[in-house]
């Protein structure tokens, strides 16, 4: 899936200004292009009247990676294709093994590169290119550009000496064939500066939101629901939003979550979204009246993923627990090869119901970490007609197949979710945003499953 940005008429590339300076700024590029100071032929600009969106980016692999000359995309902080070949390019160059993740040697590698040639020989090519690098900021990927966001600001913290906050402005049109001569411009502001200084100016961050619109924090980094930068944009916000497959430790990240939306702040998962496939096949295999009846004997449930993040399988686990009404009692990590998790239940009639969710190694990881592979839903009944098996590759289906039964069997292919990147994932719900209570509900029962840990 190509990520690369549509062709964009730019009114004002990225300039630097004061903070004080931003909404002047801004505000003389429109005066300048008002409809009644531009010649017949000229192409209309007009500002958006959507949302801002509020990026918290602190990822600074993809500019080291360019300034390397590794990488040629936006600095968007997105885990996509192209981070991933430039990230085995890396590899290739200082002779890693060639896997595309970023592994503590290979951002040790990089980080000493980067250190050496920016700090310690100040070379003047790779000073040029961060110059450069600095600039592509503005670029977003075509899935968001095209809900045209009436301003983006991103906050990008850096290392080193506090020396206040700097400002970039820029107002950019992604041209659409059908609209040539009239173009949706959005408005680009950059903050860079150390995360100490960016605190001391969270309010003057958060007064960057244009009024009277919906606006959204994106936040691209742990959850910290005491943090004082996060609590002042977030608490503004009509919504907070995360991705759990960039999760480091997520189980302990989940519950930050929890407490976040525990706060009263709106809290969106993008993660979650990728396992709505999973949900609504699991939902319509109990639909026939004949099999209705048996959902309450469900009492074995194995869920397999992709080794490496457990989110996406926990949630899964949360949603299924809370629409039966289970009742968490234990939650055991056992680890192994498998990186096992066993959690017990207790129905409302009392009966108890054992699940385990299973790390599956794979050769050719997917890009998502985490993505569902196969779930089975069982019953130590032999007579109940509720034995379900969902896969999205064929190994998930073996493994799940090869534990009996089958031929009693309802087995459904989930579709691939692969491709459902974060950005993508994030246009969609820019464009139809609201509060998620089944999300809100899902993730009470996994705060609960996970206070459970023995």
């Amino acid at each position: 899936m190509s990520t690369q940005s549509p062709p964009v008429v730019s009114l004002r590339a990225p300039k630097d200004v004061s903070v004080a300076d931003i909404e002047q700024e801004l505000g003389q590029i429109w005066k300048d292009y008002q409809p009644e100071s531009q010649t017949q032929d000229a192409i209309v600009a007009t500002q958006a009247s959507t949302f801002t969106l509020m990026v918290y980016e602190p990822e600074p692999t993809q500019h080291m990676l360019a300034v390397l000359g590794f990488y040629n995309g936006p600095i968007d902080g997105i885990f996509g294709p192209a981070q991933v070949k430039a990230i085995k390019s890396a590899q290739t160059a200082y002779q890693l093994q060639r896997t595309g993740k970023l592994d503590r040697e290979t951002l040790s590698k990089i980080q000493t590169a980067y250190h050496d040639r920016i700090t310690v020989n100040h070379d003047t090519h790779s000073l040029a290119i961060e110059k450069d690098v600095n600039n592509r900021g503005y670029i977003v990927t075509d899935a968001i550009a095209n809900t045209n966001p009436r301003r983006i600001v991103t906050l990008c913290p850096v290392m080193g000496e506090d020396t206040g906050v700097t400002a970039q402005v820029s107002v950019y049109c992604p041209m659409k064939k059908q609209y040539l001569h009239s173009l949706v411009c959005s408005e680009y502001v950059t903050l860079r500066a150390t995360p100490d200084a960016l605190e001391r100016n969270s309010e003057s961050i958060a007064n960057l939101a244009v009024p009277d619109l919906p606006r959204f924090l994106w936040w691209k980094d742990t959850p910290n629901p005491t943090q004082p930068l996060f609590l002042q944009l977030a608490q503004t916000a009509h919504s907070a939003i995360f991705d759990s497959s960039d999760f480091t430790t997520p189980e302990a990240e989940l519950l930050k979550l929890h407490e976040i939306l525990d706060r009263g702040i709106p809290t969106i998962d993008l993660n979650w979204r990728r396992i709505a496939g999973w949900q609504e096949l699991t939902a319509e295999a109990f639909d026939p009246p004949a099999r209705r009846k048996d959902i309450t004997e469900i009492d074995r449930v194995d869920v397999n993923y992709e080794l490496g993040n457990p989110a996406q399988a926990i949630m899964f686990l949360g949603w299924l627990s809370s629409r039966l009404q289970w009742q968490p009692i234990s939650y055991k990590h056992t680890g192994g090869d498998y990186d096992l998790r066993e959690v017990d239940f207790v129905a409302p009639d009392g009966r108890k119901i054992h699940t385990e969710l299973a790390g599956m190694p794979t050769a050719d990881p997917g890009e998502i970490p985490g993505d569902l592979m196969g779930v089975r839903l069982n019953s130590t009944n032999p007579k109940a007609n509720c034995i379900t098996v969902l896969c999205s590759e064929v190994a998930g289906c073996m493994q799940m197949e090869m534990r009996g039964g089958t031929q009693t069997a309802r087995v459904e292919e989930v579709t691939s979710l692969a491709e459902r990147s974060a950005e993508d994932l994030l246009a969609e719900y820019l464009q139809r945003w609201s509060r998620d209570l089944l999300y809100e509900q899902t993730m009470t029962v996994v705060a609960q499953i996970l206070s459970k840990v023995g």
